[in-house]
């Protein structure tokens, strides 16, 4: 399953509550989490440095797992508050989209 347009910034903001990732690990939790989202390192960089940009995540370098050198993300204040804007927004549109399935 695709990433919905849109959405890409509220997962990786997701992903990173629970501390510091490097991007490849960035990407496998949301695939883990997700139950299978299909998601392209060519959308998450660049979107990792969207939110660089503004504020919202922190970047340094240090080492992975298999000893490599890796850049490792980290939320910000400002991080964690787009992150509960970003959840409230998402949780709003899919209660609004799914009365229009319920309706008859």
């Amino acid at each position: 399953m695709q990433v919905l347009p849109g959405t890409l910034e509220l997962l990786v903001l997701k992903a990173l509550i629970a501390g510091p990732k490097h991007g490849y690990s960035i990407m496998g939790w949301i695939q883990d989490s997700s139950g299978g989202l299909d998601l392209e390192e060519g959308a998450l960089y660049p979107a990792l440095h969207r939110m660089e940009e503004r504020g919202w995540v922190e970047a340094e370098w240090g080492r992975s797992e298999t000893n490599r050198r890796a850049k490792f993300y980290r939320l910000t204040a400002r991080g964690r508050r787009q992150l509960a804007a970003k959840t409230s927004e998402w949780q709003r549109h899919v209660e609004t989209i799914g009365r229009v399935l319920r309706a008859t």
